[in-house]
């Protein structure tokens, strides 16, 4: 039988010396780095988090200022695994948002109007560090700065070299049919064994795809979110070949059972376990698999593979340019900036890259950062194939979003031809809606 962990919180996970609290008001989150002290005199501020794989890396970091800061600040960290969006969406609508909280889409977090401007807590030499990295509609807007560059996570095909080699593959895949037979080698070479040669995290369609599909359809040269920089329109039609490979690893019973409902984190379980062959991710994966996740199964990871099998486009780097931002809501903003000034040292911001986690984006911080040891790391060094897309529009978009549409199509088949046809039309009303 198939292991499958469930993750259901009832209350806040502690990686620390606090407990759970009955009036908690996260479900679904995890919390971390609550220093011992109970004083009432202490400023307690919240830092909410969706890069769960980075625990080990901040967890560490918040417990030293916690330690260390003499303002009598006391940050609380909390982990949300799945649906961060939603969870903040709720928190600023019933005013219990975090003081801080890593940005996950900035353009409609600043039409929310959710971050807080930067500008006058920054002094000219503490900007002066972020400058390179500071690019307006990603981290700044109208010359107001709302969240700072820190790294970004590069994406690839990570695959497990033991059963490449039980099914006589000698190399990752380089296009899509490739990835399609090796899926299916794996699969008739593991049966007995339960063993499935891709998966996807469907449960959520945006992040599942979002670091699968879209980034085969980017690195092969077509708009990974549909937009068309050239033309100033939507056009799907560019998708339509890695979305259609997905649904072959589907029929072909090469994806893995329950991929519809399946997070990340089971993925990476079931991984670490021996039973899948590839999935997609990103630079966070080494220390899942040495902290985490621990396995002993030989892996490694490749640049994903591409329709034509050479890179015609962008392997995107994610969550490059975007970091943290202060709530709007914050009702202590100075502590708040604060903690936020202190992570910002470089003694700090190079751990990102040295504990083999992300890249660093500024020069300043690559000019003395280490090589990392973390294993499995130097597969997600950036190549001259990878590079930061610029952001799309703001939209609001009527019916279901594209990943949800396409991950609909994996699952259950239809008429591929016309969902694009209907997310063209929708996306692209939806376009001039806003540029009216």
């Amino acid at each position: 039988m198939m292991k499958w962990l469930v993750f259901a919180v009832s209350c806040v996970l502690v990686f620390s010396l606090s407990a759970c609290s009955p009036d908690d008001h996260s479900p679904g989150s995890e919390s971390a780095g609550a220093a011992a002290s109970t004083s009432n005199e202490k400023t307690k501020i919240q830092y909410w988090s969706y890069a769960r794989g980075m625990a080990n890396l901040l967890t560490p970091l918040v417990k030293t200022f916690n330690e260390t800061n003499k303002d009598n600040i006391e940050v609380e960290l909390r982990f949300y695994t799945e649906n961060f969006p939603q969870s903040l969406d709720v928190a600023f609508s019933s005013s219990q948002s975090p003081d801080l909280y890593q940005v996950y889409d900035f353009t409609n977090e600043l039409k929310k109007g959710y971050p807080l401007a930067l500008n006058d807590f920054m002094k000219d030499d503490f900007k002066e560090m972020f400058e390179p990295a500071l690019k307006e509609d990603i981290n700044m807007k109208d010359g107001k700065v709302y969240t700072l560059p820190n790294f970004g996570l590069t994406q690839r095909l990570i695959y497990n070299v033991e059963l490449f080699e039980k099914a006589g593959i000698t190399e990752p895949p380089k296009t899509l049919n490739e990835l399609v037979e090796d899926a299916k080698k794996i699969t008739a070479a593991g049966k007995t064994e339960d063993i499935y040669g891709f998966a996807v995290n469907m449960k959520n369609a945006d992040s599942g795809l979002g670091r699968s599909a879209n980034v085969i359809t980017s690195a092969s040269g077509f708009p990974k979110t549909g937009y068309d920089y050239k033309t100033g329109k939507y056009d799907f039609s560019g998708h339509k070949e890695a979305i259609q490979a997905f649904r072959q690893m589907k029929l072909d019973g090469s994806m893995i059972p329950g991929s519809e409902s399946l997070d990340i984190d089971p993925l990476r379980d079931q991984f670490a376990d021996g039973k899948i062959g590839m999935y997609f991710s990103n630079s966070s994966e080494p220390n899942v698999y040495k902290s985490q996740f621990p396995t002993k199964i030989r892996w490694a990871a490749a640049p994903p593979p591409t329709y034509t099998g050479n890179n015609d486009g962008v392997i995107p780097i994610s969550l490059a340019g975007t970091w943290l931002a202060i709530s709007r809501d914050s009702k202590h903003k100075e502590q708040a900036w604060k903690f936020y000034e202190w992570l910002a040292q470089q003694d700090n911001l190079k751990t990102y890259q040295e504990k083999g986690y992300a890249v660093s984006l500024l020069p300043s911080v690559r000019s003395i950062v280490k090589q990392s040891d973390v294993k499995g790391f130097e597969y997600f060094m950036p190549t001259q194939y990878d590079g930061i897309l610029p952001p799309t529009p703001s939209l609001t978009v009527e019916g279901k979003k594209y990943n949800d549409e396409f991950a609909k199509y994996i699952i259950d088949g239809g008429d591929l031809d016309k969902t694009i046809a209907d997310l063209n039309n929708r996306y692209n009303a939806a376009l001039e809606k806003v540029s009216q």
